[in-house]
């Protein structure tokens, strides 16, 4: 029984390191990510989310976009971000 485990788990890994050479060669970020800010532009969450979105910029080779969505305490951004499409 001990011999088979052992032989599964190298098994196992070999498929996983077959894997991950597949999955790495994925371009990704493929399009501009957005940062939605609940908040008023030129506040001190602006500023943050706008020196965040720059060096995430330089790091990531794309375009980050950072879009404020205020009022109603916060609720329109996240109703914003909670019924936006999934795109990963």
């Amino acid at each position: 029984m001990n011999k088979l485990c052992g032989w599964l788990q190298v098994a196992v890994s070999l498929v996983v390191l077959i894997a991950v050479p597949v999955v790495s060669a994925q371009t990704w970020p493929d399009k501009p990510i957005r940062i939605i800010n609940p908040y008023a532009a030129g506040g001190p969450s602006d500023i943050v989310a706008r020196l965040l979105a720059d060096g995430l910029s330089t790091e990531l080779g794309q375009r980050v976009l950072v879009e404020s969505k205020p009022g109603g305490g916060t609720v329109i951004g996240a109703n914003f971000v909670a019924k936006a499409p999934p795109d990963g």
